[in-house]
């Protein structure tokens, strides 16, 4: 791989992402239409305010169902990791890729100022070390 390249340059600028007031269910519906394993969480303002997988939203239903609750009736804010891991889009790529594997996340939103401006995914990271082989 060549000296540095930016996380800007492979970063996805629209991430899928929900609303923390979104019930499960609805938040469940956006990851699964957009074929994704999770989405980032944001307010009205853009400010990345946690993340949600798709084992969120899975462990909600079925502990809903098991216990007889409505299924996707809680709200994102009460199962998302609110604690998230950032990095901006002038990081290094590799950095941010050696990050993840330390940590075992399969993405990464991306900030300024605290607003997100995109994500950064183990496919991305793929795709930066095709371009230079």
């Amino acid at each position: 791989m060549p000296k540095s390249v930016e996380v800007s340059q492979y970063m996805q600028h629209k991430p899928v992402s929900v609303m923390a007031d979104m019930n499960i269910y609805d938040a469940s519906r956006i990851i699964f239409d957009n074929k994704v394993s999770g989405a980032v969480v944001v307010d009205e303002d853009n400010n990345l305010v946690g993340m949600l997988s798709e084992l969120d939203c899975l462990r909600a239903l079925i502990t809903a169902v098991y216990n007889g609750a409505d299924p996707g009736g809680e709200l994102v804010r009460d199962i998302m990791t609110a604690e998230v891991e950032v990095n901006h889009p002038t990081d290094d790529i590799i950095s941010v890729a050696t990050s993840m594997l330390d940590h075992k996340h399969r993405r990464r939103p991306i900030v300024e100022d605290g607003k997100l401006v995109g994500q950064l995914t183990c496919r991305q990271i793929l795709g930066a070390i095709k371009d230079f082989n």
